[in-house]
């Protein structure tokens, strides 16, 4: 029975990060998990999933005191039977039908706690996962980005496993401190001699459990972090994988994966190396106490203190109090579940965004304000003081070079992300006082590598926050260049997404339409249309212009073509606002020309046109 046993119980190396970084990264994350927020975020977590069983939590613990219970009556009445059988009693019979139903009750309660135990952790890990995950994506990428794909997968499969077995372990530890309390209380009321040889070795057990608790929790925490790591840099591998067999570094990308492997080994030896040492321990330490309580038993039955049946008890009430050794199993779970709650929980602790009440005005056209906004990433300003006006209907181009921080105004627009200063506005109403169901449904976004989620390509367009009807869906493909590979496919729009071979044009034209197919009042393209030849750019615009919902567009662009399409183009340099006109007016600046010098065959473009008669500094039509 369970009481009885447990006393004995990335791409390619050119991408690979920085090791010096993975030290920091390392340092920050123990740091972060002992901090007083994670802490506090840690325990809320647990008792949070602790809630959400309360009903099975308390009949784990009440099985196990009926199972503690009966295992604390079976000595006394096994006692009481041996010596009712030594001197022949008619009575005996009762006495022992009497404990071959105290074990049974016993086993049926051991029983019931290891279904409700498992049942439990499950649920667990189920309440913590979609929390996380919800915080997660609620924090929106910009507080995703604080932790590495892997780590964060780490943290939300294998840490959260350990974790959910946190509050089974504590409802069982009750039963399982009543047992030897039990043992010792029984020793006491038997005889107290046999109880004061048990209780001076206690001390020694208690310093033996304390150690062994500090120890255990460092272990356990460098050692998640060496997962996370090893996981981060598994990821990066994947990602990569098509660069790594082209540049032929199989072995030594293999090799920095692995590279934590020598420093997850150490953890793991000092784990096991804590716990051994602890059993190892208290294999010798409780075998004494109980050989010490014996001998005192054996004075006191030489003596005639003690019958035989009671000095049979009082040897397996030594055996039970022995049993607190035995937590150490349930203490080295707890230890490593609660520092898997704090990675968990540090998850937990980035900030959510806030989402307001109001809506957009129903005839709102789309006018978008960015007002002294400001945006520091990683200690340096990335925009500064942007004041930025994009009318109502408009499409505005944004030009820079790398790295003046489009892409981050691309993100602001919308609400990816929010500005460190300043105010973004649509129509009027700051973002964040936007309720989130009709900002997403008002802001589109089309991306340069766009991921595509649903189990075929139809859904892959239609995914949203609204599914839109099928003769929308094929109208945006068809706006985006899309519908002619589409129904190339074996099976057209239900050609299952994973079997569909996409180039990376195609997919940025399935995230075209994806993004045509739900378009409000303002769409932003970031950088949306770089892996598209001039032709089907062309084409993809005009289309837009023609045969999408008219309203806002905002266009990170690379290509001169592309500013060249705008009404207007905001030139950004170095985080500011430098210029805001028409692409031709800007083109007679040396400067500007400057930014698109850096794209093979685009300066040209901007002068010469881009070719099918458009105009050379106005849009395409």
């Amino acid at each position: 029975m369970r009481h009885r046993q447990s006393a004995a119980t990335n791409a390619a190396a050119s991408h690979a990060p920085d090791r010096e970084a993975l030290r920091k990264a390392g340092a920050r994350d123990e740091g972060a998990a002992a901090s007083d927020e994670t802490r506090a975020a840690a325990r809320a977590l647990l008792c949070g999933a602790a809630r959400a069983s309360a009903a099975r939590l308390l009949a784990i613990a009440v099985s196990g005191v009926v199972s503690a219970g009966a295992a604390i009556a079976l000595p006394a009445v096994l006692g009481r039977t041996l010596d009712l059988v030594l001197d022949g009693s008619p009575h005996a019979g009762t006495w022992l039908v009497l404990c071959a139903a105290l074990i049974a009750v016993d086993l049926l309660c051991d029983t019931s706690s290891a279904l409700l135990t498992g049942t439990v952790t499950a649920r667990s890990a189920a309440w913590m996962r979609r929390r996380a995950l919800r915080h997660v994506l609620a924090a929106g990428p910009r507080g995703a980005a604080r932790f590495t794909p892997g780590d964060l997968v780490t943290r939300l499969t294998g840490n959260v496993a350990e974790a959910a077995a946190a509050p089974a372990t504590v409802a069982a530890a009750a039963p399982a401190l009543v047992l030897p309390l039990g043992g010792l209380v029984a020793l006491l009321l038997i005889d107290p001699w046999t109880a004061v040889a048990f209780l001076a070795g206690a001390p020694v057990l208690v310093l033996l459990l304390r150690a062994f608790t500090r120890d255990t929790s460092t272990a356990v925490a460098r050692y998640q972090r060496v997962q996370g790591e090893i996981a981060t840099r598994l990821v990066e591998a994947l990602g990569g994988a098509r660069t790594v067999a082209a540049a032929g570094t199989q072995e030594r990308e293999r090799s920095r994966v692995l590279a934590p492997l020598p420093e997850l080994g150490l953890r793991g030896r000092q784990v096991w190396q804590v716990y051994g040492t602890a059993v190892a321990r208290g294999a010798v330490l409780l075998p004494l106490l109980e050989t010490t309580v014996l001998a005192v038993g054996g004075l006191r039955l030489a003596a005639g203190e003690l019958s035989v049946g009671e000095l049979l008890a009082v040897v397996r009430y030594a055996a039970l109090a022995a049993g607190i050794g035995g937590v150490v199993g349930q203490l080295a779970a707890l230890v490593r579940g609660r520092a898997a709650a704090r990675r968990i929980a540090d998850v937990r602790t980035t900030p959510a965004m806030a989402y307001g009440k109001r809506k957009p005005p129903a005839d709102g056209p789309g006018r978008l304000e960015f007002r002294q906004v400001t945006v520091v990433r990683e200690g340096r300003p990335v925009l500064r003081d942007v004041d930025l006006v994009v009318p109502g209907g408009a499409t505005l181009a944004v030009v820079g070079r790398s790295g003046a921080g489009k892409t981050v105004l691309a993100e602001l627009a919308g609400r990816l992300a929010d500005p460190d200063g300043g105010t973004v506005l649509l129509d009027g109403i700051p973002l964040p006082q936007l309720e989130r169901p009709a900002l997403r449904r008002e802001v589109g976004y089309a991306f340069e590598r766009p991921a595509l989620f649903g189990a075929t390509v139809g859904e892959a367009l239609a995914f949203g926050p609204y599914e839109p009807a099928r003769a929308e869906v094929a109208q945006a493909a068809r706006a985006a260049g899309a519908d002619p590979f589409i129904r190339r496919l074996p099976d057209g729009y239900a050609t299952p997404l994973r079997g569909a071979p996409l180039s990376g044009g195609e997919a940025q034209r399935l995230g075209l339409a994806r993004a045509f197919a739900h378009a409000g009042r303002l769409l932003v393209l970031d950088d949306a249309t770089s892996s598209l030849d001039s032709v089907t750019e062309r084409q993809v615009v005009r289309a837009l212009l023609h045969d999408v919902r008219p309203g806002t567009r905002l266009v990170i662009a690379h290509r001169a073509s592309s500013a060249a399409r705008a009404d207007l183009v905001a030139w950004l340099d170095a985080g500011r606002i430098r210029a805001v006109g028409p692409h031709a007016a800007l083109w007679a600046l040396p400067e500007y020309r400057a930014v698109f010098a850096t794209e093979p065959g685009e300066g040209h473009r901007g002068r010469g046109g881009h070719g099918g008669g458009d105009d050379p500094r106005g849009r395409a039509r």
